[in-house]
């Protein structure tokens, strides 16, 4: 543990964004997981609605740096692909 003041905040504050990180990164997985299973079910509508849905889940991740923008719009890019290829 830090002796310094300065330091000591640092590592609680450290600890306050590692978690709030770990958060959203952990949604936005949900959310892809959730995305993955409707394309497996095959129901084009949602397939649609889920779309949108993650990649807000993505871009809201990038715009709060918790996942580089151009990671960001990697994965948006790879969803819209399995969603065009699940619509046929």
């Amino acid at each position: 543990m830090p002796n310094i003041k300065s330091a000591i905040k640092r590592v609680k504050v450290t600890a306050t964004k590692n978690l709030q990180n770990r958060m959203v990164k952990s949604s936005v997985r949900t959310q892809i997981k959730k995305f993955d299973a409707t394309v497996a079910a095959g129901d084009a509508s949602q397939i649609e609605s889920q779309l949108r849905v993650t990649a807000a889940a993505v871009d809201k991740a990038a715009a709060k740096h918790v996942m580089h923008k151009n990671a960001a719009n990697r994965k948006k890019a790879q969803l819209a692909r399995a969603a065009a290829k699940a619509n046929g």
